[in-house]
This record gives C-alpha cells, sequence and structure tokens, in this order.
C-alpha cells in the first residue's frame, strides 16, 4: 500500500546506520539509502519532529548463530576478536543532534528491550517511518514490532538496503505491503510539507 496521509506526529526509526555495518557494506545501493535516510532526518529536524537513530551494539546474550551483525575478525586462540571502538557509532552523514533520541539494541528489532516504545509514546508519537539497513532483518524486524505495538508504519524504500539484494526485493514486495505504507523519500517529504 502507498502512502495515504502523515499523522499529526510521526517519528523517524533510522536502523543501524553505524560505522561498522555501513562499511561493511559500502556499495551503490547503501550509499543511496544513506542519503536519502539523512534526508529524512533533516527533514523531521526542521519540522520540530522525533528522530530516532537505533545502532546495534552487541548479540543478544546466549546466541551463537554467526548471521548476526556483529564482525568476525581475526581469529585468536579460536576466539573472536572485539570489534573496532568506533564500530557502533553512528555515520558522520546522519548529522547526530542533540535532539535526536538515540537508541542502543541487542536484537534485530528496535523495540525489543529497548524502551523505544515507551520513547514514542511519550512522545505522542502513532506513525514511525522506517529507513535503514538491513531491509531483510533490523528494518523488517522493527516493521513487524511497530505494527503489533499499533504504529502506522511508513516504510521509506528508497532509504534502505540490504546486502541480499533478493532479501531487499522480498521485504519490499512481499512483506511490507502487510505490515503498513511504502514511499519514497522525496514523496513522504512532499506530504510532509503539505500537512504542516
Amino acid at each position: 500500500m502507498t502512502l495515504t496521509t502523515v499523522d499529526s506526529t510521526p517519528a523517524l526509526v533510522v536502523i543501524d546506520l553505524q560505522k561498522g555495518i555501513v562499511t561493511a557494506h559500502s556499495d551503490d545501493g547503501t550509499t543511496a539509502a544513506v542519503t536519502q535516510a539523512a534526508r529524512l532526518a533533516a527533514e523531521f529536524r526542521r519540522h520540530d519532529l522525533p528522530v530516532v537513530l537505533v545502532n546495534v551494539t552487541g548479540r543478544a546474550p546466549g546466541r551463537t548463530d554467526h548471521s548476526r551483525p556483529v564482525p568476525r575478525t581475526a581469529r585468536s586462540g579460536g576466539g573472536r576478536s572485539a570489534p573496532p571502538a568506533d564500530w557502533a557509532d553512528l555515520i558522520d552523514e546522519l548529522d547526530v543532534r542533540p535532539t535526536d533520541h538515540l537508541i542502543s539494541k541487542r536484537r534485530r528489532s528496535a523495540f525489543h528491550d529497548t524502551g523505544l516504545d515507551t520513547l514514542l509514546r511519550d512522545l505522542g508519537v502513532t506513525q514511525v517511518v522506517l529507513a535503514g539497513i538491513s531491509t531483510s532483518s533490523g528494518v523488517e524486524s522493527t516493521a513487524r514490532s511497530a505494527c503489533d505495538y499499533g504504529y502506522h508504519v511508513v516504510l521509506a524504500t528508497d532509504a534502505m538496503t540490504d546486502p541480499d539484494a533478493e532479501a531487499h526485493r522480498h521485504s519490499l514486495a512481499r512483506v511490507f505491503p502487510k505490515l503498513g505504507e511504502t514511499t519514497t523519500t522525496s514523496e513522504f517529504m512532499d506530504m510532509l510539507g503539505a500537512t504542516r
């Protein structure tokens, strides 16, 4: 379903656009998604609307699978080396401001064990606009949670990317239409401007 309306208090939620992940997936799709996510953040700030920047700082306790976003680095003695010190730092392109809300997560969904739902409800948010990386993992998991919590979900499809192109397409075509409305950055900005 395409975008039909902008609520009075939407929030932008940007998933995992952090140095360790963006650097690992630097390609044209990532560069384009970062550019569009940064445009959305600037527009939300211009209208004094909430910007929530989410990073992932580790994995859930007890998990041993290798599909988690924490990178495998050179093995020493059979263990994992720690990621670089700035791995979880948000990328410079997001131009983090003091008014932004920062959420750190250890699971795929930005809602799980983070206080994001409480924050959004305290701010009067009824609609979340999602952007980030990876489309089929962090973004999709957060979209599912947002839908379950009763938010109006908007997915800015040109402001997200996935290292797996087929998984990205699957989320856009099959999953997201069941969870909310899809739009492009420009379409959302135009509709936001028309309502302010």
